[in-house]
């Protein structure tokens, strides 16, 4: 349920509501807008009780029930379209962000011959796995901590905001001392422990605590309901820092490694508040598939990019394949910025 209180309600009058949610057992997060606070109610048996019992409390405009499985990650919880900051970088604003690097980080010199090239092009966040998670036990698992370590220091000497991939909570700590945005790959996207464990994590600012932004990939056998479901794991421990990120569906069709779901990022901006990403590398699969794919993003209303550049593709570690070399990477930007111009968004 969502309790929607009056313009210039008092505090007094929505902790009334909350303690009113709270005497049932549930849960009540609060979202103080700049126009009007709104309270989720959060329980599995919600439904048990009259939309009434809170609707006659001083204050409450109106109380609706929420019929999707996801809640928080929806437009009838929040209407507004969630800006997630990352350094004063916004996603899902007007500009399309583009986060660019190697799928894994291999040694400092790679790392930092990237973040150069990817600068350079114009890309604004830069991204490097340090943990990998794999398929086969045998490949590449990536450098872990040393590979935490490297990029911090590349971070500070290009003064570029960093996304890596957590895989484990025992990790997380580590992990945020690198990142700006925390990644929750594919394979942990219905890894509630994990998405609970990265939705608590704060980070000490001048000004107290806040959330650390989560980038959150669609797992490659889920539908759009179960990937804002997993989301809401994360907006229940009171991070709205929320970033979602298509990264293609396996289907019957092999001619790609997966099936970018183009049709998902016009969906999810009806649906939820949420801004959307699209990696086009990982659907891809072939470097000379994924311009065409990121171009159809942008076109798509797709609020960023997450594209993997290598500086030599032939020496990567892990998906070389799939990688764009520093010249393909620096003519798609180009021509990303004629197709975000054509549809009034900038890069």
């Amino acid at each position: 349920m969502i309790v929607e209180m009056q313009t210039g309600v008092s505090q007094e009058e929505v902790d009334a509501v909350v303690q009113k949610v709270k005497s049932y057992g549930w849960g009540a997060q609060v979202m103080a807008g700049t126009d009007k606070t709104v309270i989720a109610i959060l329980g599995s048996n919600t439904g048990r009780v009259s939309t009434d019992i809170f609707a006659v409390y001083p204050g409450v405009e109106k109380v609706t029930r929420i019929m999707k499985p996801y809640k928080l990650a929806s437009r009838e919880v929040k209407p507004k379209d969630t800006i997630v900051s990352i350094n004063g970088i916004e996603v899902g604003g007007k500009r399309v962000v583009v986060m660019a690097g190697p799928c894994a980080v291999e040694n400092e010199k790679q790392l930092t011959e990237a973040a150069r090239v990817i600068k350079d092009a114009g890309a604004v966040i830069l991204r490097g796995g340090a943990f990998k998670p794999r398929t086969s036990p045998f490949s590449f698992q990536g450098l872990q901590e040393e590979g935490v370590e490297l990029l911090r220091k590349v971070k500070k000497q290009f003064d570029l905001p960093v996304v890596t991939e957590v895989v484990d909570t025992e990790d997380l700590e580590l992990v945020s001392r690198a990142a700006d945005i925390l990644q929750v790959g594919s394979r942990n996207m219905q890894n509630f422990s994990l998405l609970t464990a990265v939705g608590k994590k704060q980070r000490n600012m001048p000004n107290g605590s806040v959330p650390i932004p989560v980038v959150l990939k669609r797992g490659f056998s889920c539908t759009v309901t179960e990937w804002l479901t997993a989301a809401d794991y994360l907006l229940a421990e009171g991070n709205d820092q929320v970033i979602l990120c298509e990264r293609g569906i396996r289907t019957f069709e092999d001619s790609t490694r997966f099936q970018v779901d183009i049709g998902a990022v016009p969906v999810i901006e009806k649906v939820s508040h949420l801004p959307v990403i699209v990696d086009p590398s990982h659907a891809a699969g072939h470097y000379s598939l994924v311009p065409a794919i990121a171009r159809a993003a942008i076109a798509a209303g797709a609020d960023g990019l997450l594209i993997e550049v290598h500086p030599n593709p032939k020496e990567a570690l892990v998906d070389g394949l799939q990688s764009l070399t520093p010249s393909d990477f620096g003519r798609l930007m180009k021509e990303l910025r004629q197709i975000a111009r054509a549809i009034g968004r900038d890069i």
